[in-house]
C-alpha cells in the first residue's frame, strides 16, 4: 500500500485569490517511508505574499523569485503521487488550493476518496484535543525541536510520523526513516507484510487529569443505566 503525506503552504488563506507558494511530501509503503520525497517552492505569479502567513511559515516574495510556477511542476507532483492515497493535516485546505491550481490548468479534481485528513482521524480518537500538529507530537513523544516555522516538507515528515501513530503505532524495534523497502521485478516498490507487535514499553497516558475530571462529570449527567459506567466498573474490577 502506498501513501503520500503531504502538506502546503500558501500566500494566505482565501483560495480564490491566494496560491500556494510551498508543495512537500512524503513516500510511504506498507506505512514506512521508502525515503522519496517531493518538495518544490512555487512562483505566486505576482501574488504577495501576506504578512501574516510570512509569519507563519518564513517564506517572503523574494524568496520565490526564479522558482517555477505550478503549471512547471504540477506534471511531476501528479507523477509523485499517482496511484497513491494522500494524507494531509486540515486535508480541505491542501486539496482545496491543489484542485484550485489544477482548474487553472485544466486538470481534473483531486478525487477526495483518495484522501484522508488526519485532522479528523485525531478529532475522533482524541475529541478533547488539541489537536494541532505541535499538539499531536508532544501526544506521541515526537521530535519536533525544530520546527520554528511551518514548512510543507519538515511538516510533511512529522506528520507521516504522527499518522503511524493515530493508527495504531509501530513496532519499536523499527525506525521510521532507516526502513528497508523491498523491490519487485519490475523495479517497483513491493508489498511487505509487517507484523505490529505490542510495545515494550507502554506509551505515557494520553490524557490529562483535567480531561479526565471533564470525561468523569460527562458520565454523571448519562444517568445510572449510562454504558460507560459499566465499563468503568469492568475496568475496575479487572484491576482488582
Amino acid at each position: 500500500m502506498r501513501e503520500i503525506i503531504f502538506d502546503t503552504e500558501t500566500t494566505g488563506l482565501d483560495m480564490r485569490e491566494d496560491r500556494i507558494i510551498e508543495l512537500g511530501g512524503v513516500e510511504l509503503v506498507n506505512r514506512f517511508p521508502t525515503g522519496r520525497t517531493f518538495h518544490r517552492f512555487i512562483n505566486p505569479q505576482g501574488r504577495a505574499v501576506h504578512a501574516e502567513a510570512q509569519a507563519v511559515h518564513g517564506i517572503s516574495a523574494a524568496d520565490l523569485v526564479g522558482k517555477p510556477i505550478f503549471s512547471e511542476i504540477a506534471e511531476e507532483w501528479l507523477a509523485f503521487t499517482d496511484g497513491a492515497k494522500l494524507i494531509a493535516h486540515n486535508a480541505n485546505f491542501d486539496i482545496g488550493f491543489l484542485n484550485l491550481e489544477f482548474g487553472r490548468l485544466g486538470h481534473p479534481a483531486i478525487d477526495v476518496g483518495r484522501v484522508v485528513d488526519t485532522l479528523a482521524l485525531a478529532r475522533r480518537k482524541h475529541p478533547m484535543g488539541p489537536n494541532s500538529l505541535d499538539a499531536l507530537c508532544r501526544r506521541y513523544g515526537i521530535d519536533n525541536g525544530h520546527r520554528t516555522k511551518h514548512g510543507a516538507l519538515l511538516d510533511s515528515e512529522l506528520l507521516a510520523e504522527v499518522y503511524i501513530e493515530l493508527i495504531g503505532g509501530k513496532q519499536a524495534a523499527l525506525i521510521l526513516d532507516a526502513v528497508a523497502v523491498q523491490m519487485n521485478g519490475a523495479g517497483e516498490v513491493a508489498d511487505i507484510d509487517i507484523s505490529i507487535g505490542a510495545r515494550p514499553i507502554a506509551l505515557p497516558p494520553r490524557l490529562t487529569e483535567a480531561e479526565r475530571a471533564a470525561h468523569a462529570g460527562l458520565v454523571r449527567t448519562l444517568g445510572e443505566k449510562a454504558l460507560w459506567l459499566k465499563v468503568e466498573a469492568e475496568a475496575g474490577a479487572a484491576q482488582n
